[in-house]
Protein backbone atom coordinates (compact mmCIF):
# COMPACT_ATOMS: atom_id res chain seq x y z
CA UNK A 1 0.00 0.00 0.00
CA UNK A 2 2.94 2.40 0.95
CA UNK A 3 4.59 1.80 -2.27
CA UNK A 4 1.84 2.31 -4.75
CA UNK A 5 1.13 5.65 -3.13
CA UNK A 6 4.76 6.47 -3.39
CA UNK A 7 4.37 5.03 -7.05
CA UNK A 8 1.24 7.47 -7.34
CA UNK A 9 3.08 11.01 -5.71
CA UNK A 10 6.14 10.03 -8.03
CA UNK A 11 3.77 9.57 -11.47
CA UNK A 12 4.21 13.07 -13.40
CA UNK A 13 2.39 14.64 -16.59
CA UNK A 14 5.19 13.80 -19.28
CA UNK A 15 4.96 15.84 -22.61
CA UNK A 16 6.58 14.32 -25.50
CA UNK A 17 7.17 16.66 -28.67
CA UNK A 18 7.56 14.49 -31.84
CA UNK A 19 5.86 11.15 -33.02
CA UNK A 20 9.18 9.91 -34.53
CA UNK A 21 11.33 6.78 -33.52
CA UNK A 22 13.21 9.02 -30.64
CA UNK A 23 9.62 10.34 -28.96
CA UNK A 24 8.12 7.04 -28.99
CA UNK A 25 10.55 4.90 -27.21
CA UNK A 26 11.07 7.71 -24.77
CA UNK A 27 7.04 7.51 -24.60
CA UNK A 28 7.47 3.81 -23.94
CA UNK A 29 10.19 3.87 -21.49
CA UNK A 30 8.38 6.61 -18.93
CA UNK A 31 4.76 4.73 -19.36
CA UNK A 32 6.41 1.85 -18.36
CA UNK A 33 7.01 3.67 -14.67
CA UNK A 34 4.31 4.96 -14.49
CA UNK A 35 4.08 8.24 -15.49
CA UNK A 36 0.91 9.97 -17.78
CA UNK A 37 2.30 10.47 -21.24
CA UNK A 38 0.96 12.28 -24.09
CA UNK A 39 2.64 12.42 -27.86
CA UNK A 40 2.11 15.29 -29.92
CA UNK A 41 2.61 15.33 -33.30
CA UNK A 42 2.36 18.45 -36.04
CA UNK A 43 1.23 15.45 -38.66
CA UNK A 44 -1.75 14.07 -39.21
CA UNK A 45 -0.33 10.34 -38.84
CA UNK A 46 2.90 9.68 -36.47
CA UNK A 47 5.82 8.44 -37.52
CA UNK A 48 5.75 9.50 -41.32
CA UNK A 49 9.56 9.80 -42.27
CA UNK A 50 9.65 5.95 -40.40
CA UNK A 51 6.92 4.35 -42.89
CA UNK A 52 9.19 6.17 -45.72
CA UNK A 53 12.19 4.80 -44.54
CA UNK A 54 10.57 1.04 -44.42
CA UNK A 55 8.80 2.17 -48.16
CA UNK A 56 11.64 -0.05 -50.28
CA UNK A 57 12.56 -1.97 -46.81
CA UNK A 58 13.03 -1.06 -43.33
CA UNK A 59 16.62 -1.01 -42.30
CA UNK A 60 16.06 -1.11 -38.75
CA UNK A 61 19.62 -1.63 -37.36
CA UNK A 62 23.59 -3.08 -38.69
CA UNK A 63 25.48 -6.24 -37.54
CA UNK A 64 28.47 -4.87 -37.83
CA UNK A 65 30.99 -5.67 -34.69
CA UNK A 66 29.88 -3.42 -31.99
CA UNK A 67 32.92 -1.34 -31.27
CA UNK A 68 32.95 -0.60 -35.00
CA UNK A 69 28.96 0.36 -35.20
CA UNK A 70 29.66 2.35 -32.42
CA UNK A 71 32.49 4.81 -33.86
CA UNK A 72 30.25 5.25 -36.64
CA UNK A 73 28.69 9.03 -35.51
CA UNK A 74 31.75 10.92 -36.12
CA UNK A 75 32.66 13.54 -33.45
CA UNK A 76 29.87 12.85 -31.08
CA UNK A 77 30.86 9.37 -30.99
CA UNK A 78 32.08 9.29 -27.64
CA UNK A 79 28.69 11.58 -26.21
CA UNK A 80 26.46 8.88 -27.68
CA UNK A 81 28.16 5.72 -26.63
CA UNK A 82 26.34 5.57 -23.06
CA UNK A 83 23.06 5.87 -24.54
CA UNK A 84 24.18 3.18 -27.62
CA UNK A 85 25.58 1.14 -24.96
CA UNK A 86 22.02 0.82 -23.01
CA UNK A 87 20.21 0.27 -26.53
CA UNK A 88 22.43 -1.89 -28.51
CA UNK A 89 21.77 -3.35 -32.32
CA UNK A 90 21.24 -6.63 -31.05
CA UNK A 91 18.82 -4.59 -28.46
CA UNK A 92 16.71 -3.55 -31.39
CA UNK A 93 16.37 -6.64 -32.92
CA UNK A 94 15.04 -8.04 -29.90
CA UNK A 95 12.58 -5.16 -29.33
CA UNK A 96 11.61 -6.12 -32.64
CA UNK A 97 10.87 -9.64 -32.10
CA UNK A 98 8.99 -8.68 -28.68
CA UNK A 99 6.35 -6.99 -31.13
CA UNK A 100 6.60 -9.93 -33.61
CA UNK A 101 8.82 -8.43 -35.98
CA UNK A 102 11.78 -10.87 -36.88
CA UNK A 103 14.89 -9.57 -38.05
CA UNK A 104 17.65 -10.94 -41.07
CA UNK A 105 20.91 -10.13 -41.70
CA UNK A 106 21.51 -8.82 -45.54
CA UNK A 107 25.03 -9.27 -47.61
CA UNK A 108 25.59 -5.99 -46.62
CA UNK A 109 25.65 -6.70 -43.60
CA UNK A 110 22.25 -4.63 -42.51
CA UNK A 111 19.64 -5.85 -40.58
CA UNK A 112 15.75 -5.56 -41.82
CA UNK A 113 12.74 -7.08 -40.71
CA UNK A 114 11.38 -10.09 -42.58
CA UNK A 115 8.40 -8.03 -44.10
CA UNK A 116 11.12 -5.71 -45.46
CA UNK A 117 7.90 -2.92 -43.95
CA UNK A 118 7.96 -0.49 -41.56
CA UNK A 119 4.15 -0.48 -41.09
CA UNK A 120 3.84 -4.11 -39.57
CA UNK A 121 6.44 -3.23 -36.80
CA UNK A 122 4.84 0.44 -36.21
CA UNK A 123 1.08 -0.85 -35.58
CA UNK A 124 2.32 -3.01 -33.08
CA UNK A 125 4.03 -0.42 -31.20
CA UNK A 126 1.06 1.91 -31.27
CA UNK A 127 -0.94 -0.94 -29.96
CA UNK A 128 1.59 -1.56 -27.10
CA UNK A 129 1.98 2.10 -26.42
CA UNK A 130 -1.99 2.46 -25.91
CA UNK A 131 -1.97 -0.16 -24.31
CA UNK A 132 0.41 1.13 -21.59
CA UNK A 133 -1.86 4.39 -21.67
CA UNK A 134 0.12 6.75 -23.89
CA UNK A 135 -2.08 8.95 -25.50
CA UNK A 136 -1.28 10.37 -29.09
CA UNK A 137 -2.55 13.69 -29.79
CA UNK A 138 -1.68 14.74 -34.01
CA UNK A 139 -2.36 18.03 -35.63
CA UNK A 140 -0.94 19.86 -32.35
CA UNK A 141 2.41 21.78 -33.78
CA UNK A 142 4.45 22.80 -30.89
CA UNK A 143 4.88 26.71 -31.57
CA UNK A 144 6.91 27.41 -28.13
CA UNK A 145 6.78 28.24 -24.42
CA UNK A 146 4.34 30.38 -22.35
CA UNK A 147 5.89 30.77 -18.61
CA UNK A 148 5.52 26.76 -17.71
CA UNK A 149 3.44 26.10 -20.39
CA UNK A 150 4.15 24.47 -23.87
CA UNK A 151 1.79 26.27 -26.62
CA UNK A 152 0.81 24.19 -29.77
CA UNK A 153 -1.25 25.52 -32.90
CA UNK A 154 -4.29 22.92 -33.75
CA UNK A 155 -7.58 23.10 -35.90
CA UNK A 156 -9.09 24.27 -32.76
CA UNK A 157 -6.22 27.53 -32.05
CA UNK A 158 -3.86 27.56 -29.88
CA UNK A 159 -3.47 25.56 -27.09
CA UNK A 160 -1.42 25.79 -24.13
CA UNK A 161 -0.59 22.78 -22.35
CA UNK A 162 0.47 22.51 -18.47
CA UNK A 163 3.60 19.50 -17.73
CA UNK A 164 6.10 18.18 -15.46
CA UNK A 165 8.60 17.98 -18.18
CA UNK A 166 8.56 17.70 -21.85
CA UNK A 167 10.81 15.54 -24.30
CA UNK A 168 11.40 17.06 -27.29
CA UNK A 169 11.79 14.88 -30.69
CA UNK A 170 11.17 16.99 -33.33
CA UNK A 171 13.45 15.54 -35.66
CA UNK A 172 16.28 17.59 -37.59
CA UNK A 173 15.56 19.43 -41.24
CA UNK A 174 15.42 16.39 -44.02
CA UNK A 175 11.90 15.66 -45.33
CA UNK A 176 9.91 18.67 -44.01
CA UNK A 177 7.32 17.80 -45.83
CA UNK A 178 6.92 14.67 -43.35
CA UNK A 179 7.57 17.14 -40.34
CA UNK A 180 10.78 17.58 -39.85
CA UNK A 181 11.27 20.90 -40.93
CA UNK A 182 13.21 22.37 -37.90
CA UNK A 183 10.77 24.84 -36.87
CA UNK A 184 11.92 24.72 -33.18
CA UNK A 185 14.95 26.09 -34.00
CA UNK A 186 14.20 29.70 -33.64
CA UNK A 187 12.65 28.81 -30.14
CA UNK A 188 15.04 27.29 -28.55
CA UNK A 189 17.66 29.80 -29.42
CA UNK A 190 15.21 32.28 -28.04
CA UNK A 191 15.87 30.03 -24.74
CA UNK A 192 19.68 30.49 -24.86
CA UNK A 193 20.31 26.88 -25.90
CA UNK A 194 23.18 26.63 -28.39
CA UNK A 195 22.30 25.23 -31.88
CA UNK A 196 24.57 24.42 -34.87
CA UNK A 197 24.11 25.19 -37.75
CA UNK A 198 21.78 22.43 -39.58
CA UNK A 199 23.73 20.59 -42.75
CA UNK A 200 22.37 18.09 -45.60
CA UNK A 201 23.58 14.84 -44.54
CA UNK A 202 23.78 11.53 -46.40
CA UNK A 203 22.60 13.44 -49.22
CA UNK A 204 23.60 13.92 -53.58
CA UNK A 205 25.80 16.46 -55.07
CA UNK A 206 25.59 19.01 -58.12
CA UNK A 207 27.84 18.23 -61.02
CA UNK A 208 28.39 20.70 -63.60
CA UNK A 209 27.02 17.89 -65.99
CA UNK A 210 26.49 19.44 -69.68
CA UNK A 211 23.30 19.30 -71.27
CA UNK A 212 24.00 16.17 -73.65
CA UNK A 213 25.30 14.07 -70.53
CA UNK A 214 22.36 14.89 -68.83
CA UNK A 215 20.13 13.76 -71.55
CA UNK A 216 21.56 11.12 -71.98
CA UNK A 217 22.55 9.39 -68.84
CA UNK A 218 20.32 11.26 -65.54
CA UNK A 219 18.95 8.17 -64.01
CA UNK A 220 22.10 5.79 -64.99
CA UNK A 221 23.32 3.60 -62.33
CA UNK A 222 27.07 3.32 -62.14
CA UNK A 223 27.49 0.07 -61.00
CA UNK A 224 30.42 -2.05 -59.38
CA UNK A 225 32.42 0.88 -58.07
CA UNK A 226 34.59 1.85 -55.75
CA UNK A 227 35.10 5.72 -54.17
CA UNK A 228 37.31 7.42 -52.77
CA UNK A 229 37.22 10.67 -50.41
CA UNK A 230 38.42 11.80 -46.74
CA UNK A 231 35.95 8.80 -45.18
CA UNK A 232 37.58 5.90 -47.12
CA UNK A 233 37.28 3.73 -49.73
CA UNK A 234 34.11 2.07 -50.24
CA UNK A 235 33.19 -0.32 -52.69
CA UNK A 236 29.44 0.44 -53.91
CA UNK A 237 27.06 2.05 -56.63
CA UNK A 238 25.55 5.58 -57.44
CA UNK A 239 23.29 7.12 -59.47
CA UNK A 240 23.98 10.17 -62.23
CA UNK A 241 20.95 12.89 -61.42
CA UNK A 242 20.01 16.03 -63.66
CA UNK A 243 21.42 17.71 -61.10
CA UNK A 244 24.60 15.53 -60.19
CA UNK A 245 25.02 12.26 -58.30
CA UNK A 246 23.17 10.55 -55.28
CA UNK A 247 22.68 6.98 -54.23
CA UNK A 248 24.18 5.11 -51.06
CA UNK A 249 27.98 5.36 -52.37
CA UNK A 250 27.83 9.15 -52.52
CA UNK A 251 26.03 9.05 -49.27
CA UNK A 252 29.14 7.29 -47.82
CA UNK A 253 31.18 9.84 -48.37
CA UNK A 254 28.52 12.71 -48.02
CA UNK A 255 29.69 14.08 -44.76
CA UNK A 256 33.41 14.26 -45.77
CA UNK A 257 32.60 16.08 -49.49
CA UNK A 258 30.16 18.49 -47.49
CA UNK A 259 32.89 19.49 -44.92
CA UNK A 260 35.75 19.74 -47.53
CA UNK A 261 33.75 21.90 -49.51
CA UNK A 262 32.87 24.22 -47.03
CA UNK A 263 36.71 24.42 -45.89
CA UNK A 264 38.57 24.75 -49.22
CA UNK A 265 35.11 25.76 -51.40
CA UNK A 266 36.21 22.65 -53.73
CA UNK A 267 35.62 18.75 -53.41
CA UNK A 268 36.86 15.60 -55.09
CA UNK A 269 34.99 11.91 -55.25
CA UNK A 270 37.81 9.85 -56.62
CA UNK A 271 36.02 6.90 -58.61
CA UNK A 272 37.88 3.65 -59.48
CA UNK A 273 35.76 2.34 -62.38
CA UNK A 274 37.67 -0.86 -62.63
CA UNK A 275 38.35 -2.31 -58.90
CA UNK A 276 38.96 -5.44 -60.28
CA UNK A 277 41.67 -4.84 -62.70
CA UNK A 278 45.28 -3.11 -61.64
CA UNK A 279 46.63 0.30 -63.51
CA UNK A 280 49.27 -1.83 -65.48
CA UNK A 281 46.87 -4.71 -66.39
CA UNK A 282 44.79 -2.25 -67.96
CA UNK A 283 47.86 0.27 -69.27
CA UNK A 284 49.09 -3.49 -71.07
CA UNK A 285 45.11 -4.19 -72.52
CA UNK A 286 44.73 -0.81 -73.74
CA UNK A 287 48.08 -0.71 -75.38
CA UNK A 288 47.47 -3.31 -77.23
CA UNK A 289 44.44 -2.44 -78.96
CA UNK A 290 44.59 -1.44 -82.91
CA UNK A 291 45.32 2.44 -83.29
CA UNK A 292 42.48 2.47 -85.78
CA UNK A 293 39.57 1.19 -83.33
CA UNK A 294 37.48 3.90 -81.97
CA UNK A 295 37.67 5.29 -78.59
CA UNK A 296 34.60 3.69 -77.37
CA UNK A 297 36.01 0.04 -78.68
CA UNK A 298 39.29 0.60 -77.19
CA UNK A 299 37.50 1.14 -73.78
CA UNK A 300 34.96 -1.85 -73.96
CA UNK A 301 37.77 -4.41 -75.03
CA UNK A 302 40.48 -3.27 -72.90
CA UNK A 303 38.78 -2.07 -69.99
CA UNK A 304 35.14 -3.62 -69.86
CA UNK A 305 33.79 -0.11 -69.94
CA UNK A 306 31.14 1.22 -72.46
CA UNK A 307 27.85 3.44 -71.68
CA UNK A 308 28.10 5.77 -68.71
CA UNK A 309 31.14 4.57 -67.09
CA UNK A 310 32.84 5.43 -70.43
CA UNK A 311 30.79 8.41 -70.98
CA UNK A 312 32.24 9.79 -67.46
CA UNK A 313 36.20 8.79 -68.80
CA UNK A 314 35.09 11.23 -71.29
CA UNK A 315 33.77 13.98 -68.92
CA UNK A 316 36.48 14.08 -66.25
CA UNK A 317 39.47 13.13 -68.58
CA UNK A 318 42.16 15.94 -69.83
CA UNK A 319 43.15 15.25 -74.02
CA UNK A 320 46.63 13.93 -72.49
CA UNK A 321 44.74 11.47 -69.92
CA UNK A 322 42.97 10.16 -73.19
CA UNK A 323 45.96 9.73 -75.88
CA UNK A 324 47.74 7.37 -74.24
CA UNK A 325 47.49 4.20 -72.20
CA UNK A 326 49.00 4.84 -69.43
CA UNK A 327 47.38 8.10 -68.59
CA UNK A 328 44.02 6.55 -69.58
CA UNK A 329 45.05 3.57 -67.44
CA UNK A 330 44.91 5.77 -64.11
CA UNK A 331 42.38 7.77 -64.91
CA UNK A 332 40.40 4.79 -65.08
CA UNK A 333 41.30 3.96 -62.10
CA UNK A 334 41.15 7.34 -59.99
CA UNK A 335 38.66 8.97 -62.03
CA UNK A 336 38.13 12.71 -59.95
CA UNK A 337 35.01 13.87 -59.75
CA UNK A 338 34.34 17.26 -59.01
CA UNK A 339 31.16 18.14 -56.49
CA UNK A 340 30.07 21.74 -56.80
CA UNK A 341 27.60 21.84 -53.81
CA UNK A 342 25.52 19.25 -51.74
CA UNK A 343 21.36 19.11 -52.73
CA UNK A 344 19.51 20.96 -50.76
CA UNK A 345 18.65 19.90 -46.94
CA UNK A 346 15.26 19.10 -47.86
CA UNK A 347 16.25 16.62 -49.98
CA UNK A 348 18.82 14.88 -48.11
CA UNK A 349 17.79 11.51 -46.31
CA UNK A 350 18.98 13.01 -42.39
CA UNK A 351 20.52 16.18 -41.25
CA UNK A 352 23.43 17.20 -39.16
CA UNK A 353 23.75 19.90 -36.87
CA UNK A 354 21.45 20.73 -34.62
CA UNK A 355 21.07 21.02 -30.57
CA UNK A 356 24.49 21.31 -29.49
CA UNK A 357 25.76 19.16 -26.45
CA UNK A 358 27.34 21.47 -24.66
CA UNK A 359 23.70 22.67 -24.24
CA UNK A 360 22.39 19.37 -22.12
CA UNK A 361 23.26 17.37 -19.33
CA UNK A 362 24.44 14.28 -18.87
CA UNK A 363 21.17 13.39 -18.72
CA UNK A 364 19.74 14.90 -21.93
CA UNK A 365 18.49 17.73 -20.40
CA UNK A 366 18.69 21.36 -21.99
CA UNK A 367 20.86 23.26 -18.99
CA UNK A 368 18.89 26.18 -19.88
CA UNK A 369 15.08 24.92 -19.46
CA UNK A 370 15.13 22.32 -16.77
CA UNK A 371 12.59 19.73 -17.21
CA UNK A 372 12.97 19.62 -20.78
CA UNK A 373 14.48 17.00 -22.27
CA UNK A 374 16.03 16.65 -25.79
CA UNK A 375 16.30 13.05 -28.28
CA UNK A 376 16.83 12.13 -31.90
CA UNK A 377 17.70 14.20 -35.02
CA UNK A 378 17.50 17.38 -33.17
CA UNK A 379 20.88 16.54 -31.23
CA UNK A 380 24.33 17.51 -33.10
CA UNK A 381 25.50 13.87 -34.63
CA UNK A 382 25.46 12.55 -37.66
CA UNK A 383 25.85 8.85 -39.45
CA UNK A 384 25.59 6.84 -42.54
CA UNK A 385 23.14 5.15 -43.59
CA UNK A 386 23.02 1.21 -42.69
CA UNK A 387 20.64 1.69 -39.89
CA UNK A 388 22.97 3.63 -37.61
CA UNK A 389 20.97 6.22 -37.41
CA UNK A 390 17.43 4.40 -36.41
CA UNK A 391 19.23 2.76 -33.84
CA UNK A 392 20.58 6.33 -32.43
CA UNK A 393 16.98 8.03 -32.33
CA UNK A 394 15.30 4.65 -30.50
CA UNK A 395 19.03 5.12 -28.22
CA UNK A 396 18.48 8.34 -27.17
CA UNK A 397 14.79 8.30 -26.89
CA UNK A 398 15.52 5.53 -24.41
CA UNK A 399 18.45 8.15 -22.81
CA UNK A 400 16.29 10.88 -22.50
CA UNK A 401 13.62 9.24 -21.08
CA UNK A 402 15.90 7.55 -18.26
CA UNK A 403 17.33 10.98 -17.73
CA UNK A 404 14.24 12.16 -16.18
CA UNK A 405 14.09 9.47 -14.28
CA UNK A 406 17.30 10.45 -12.66
CA UNK A 407 16.41 14.07 -12.95
CA UNK A 408 12.84 13.60 -10.71
CA UNK A 409 15.18 10.52 -8.44
CA UNK A 410 17.87 13.47 -7.53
Amino acid sequence: MVQAIIRHMQSKQIAIIGGGPAGLMAAEVLSLSGHAVTVYDAMPTVSRKFLLAGKSGLNITHSEEYTSFSSRFGASSDRLRPALDAFTPNDVRIWAAELGTETFTGSSGRVFPNVMKASPLLRAWLRRLESQGVVLKTRHRWIGFAGSGLVFQTPDGEKIIQCDAAVLALGGASWPKLGSDATWVAGLKDKGVAISPLRPANCGFDVDWDDLFKQRFAGEPVKSVTATSDAGTFPGEFVISQNGIEGSLVYAHAASLRDQLEHDGTAIMTVDLAPGRTIDRLAKDLARQDSKTSFSNRLRKAAGLEGVKAALVRRFGTARDLSNAEGLARLIKALPLAVLRPRPIEEAISSAGGVSWNAIDANYMLKAIPGTFVAGEMLDWEAPTGGYLLTACFATGRAAARGFEAWLNR
